[in-house]
């Protein structure tokens, strides 16, 4: 999940809420995260991330800001500062929402890997302490699952012992947490070998299963969604939708 650093200084820069466009008593729902849920530009559609779709699904007054970042780790996301950004940015009341560990299982890039148990639940504590300490919530999600299924059609988990550390580091820390892992593990299974490309970057030059078009980022911006109001993270009056279809002709990709 690599871009360029032109792709890099875009997403940086339309990850920032512009000044005057949230309601002046309004919340914000940050996002720290990776590629699956990064905001895409016009040069990679149809990619979509998932943070692009979450906000058809929240009310007036609930503003989302996607700081997620193509390529990205816990712990690279950090280091490069962009936590600071949102630290920066987060007041008191707001949320933040972390979903890490697709780029923090890569062992052979150090800048960005983590181990389960130890490096990566230290990061995440740092996402954790930070919003706390602006007087706002942090939430935890699991990674949301890769397609990729065995040769009797069963949906495989990928992402090894980083959801069951986030897991554990969520109860131990008293965190809202998001079980996108196993409810996109239960519903690429459901979809099955063949549906589940309509919902992944599968184009005729392309053949990705990790990353969303708009029917899958749509998907996966739902379950958010259920998850922020059954973890009681939003109130059920916060969320629009939930059970109803999402035009795809609602994405949209700004220039790059």
């Amino acid at each position: 999940m690599v871009v360029s650093r032109r792709q890099l200084g875009v997403a940086a820069l339309g990850a920032v809420p512009l000044v005057g466009r949230r309601p002046q008593r309004g919340r914000t729902l940050y996002i720290a995260g990776d590629s699956t849920a990064a905001q895409k530009y016009a040069d990679a559609a149809p990619e979509t991330g998932w943070g692009m779709a979450l906000p058809f699904f929240v009310r007036k007054g609930l503003t989302v800001a996607n700081h997620a970042v193509n390529g990205r780790s816990s712990k690279s996301f950090v280091d490069e500062g962009r936590l600071d950004v949102i630290l920066g940015l987060i007041r008191p009341g707001d949320f933040l929402l972390v979903q890490f560990a697709h780029n923090d299982e890569k062992s052979d890039d150090p800048t960005r890997y983590t181990e389960p148990w130890s490096t990566y639940q230290d990061y995440l504590r740092l996402y954790i302490e930070g919003a706390r300490a602006k007087g706002a919530r942090p939430v935890l999600a699991t990674p949301v699952e890769r397609r990729r299924f065995d040769a009797g059609g069963n949906a495989l988990p990928t992402h090894g012992e980083y959801p069951a550390a986030m897991r554990a580091l969520a109860v131990a820390e008293r965190v809202a947490q998001l079980d996108i892992e196993a409810l996109s593990l239960a519903l690429w299974q459901a979809l099955g070998v063949e549906a589940t490309k309509a919902y992944f970057n599968w184009t005729d030059t392309e053949q990705d299963n990790t990353h969303f078009n708009p029917p899958g980022a749509i998907a996966v911006a739902r379950l958010v969604a259920r998850e922020l109001v059954r973890t009681r993270v939003l109130a059920r009056r916060d969320v629009v939708r939930l059970d109803e279809d999402i035009p795809t002709s609602w994405i949209t990709w700004p220039p790059a």
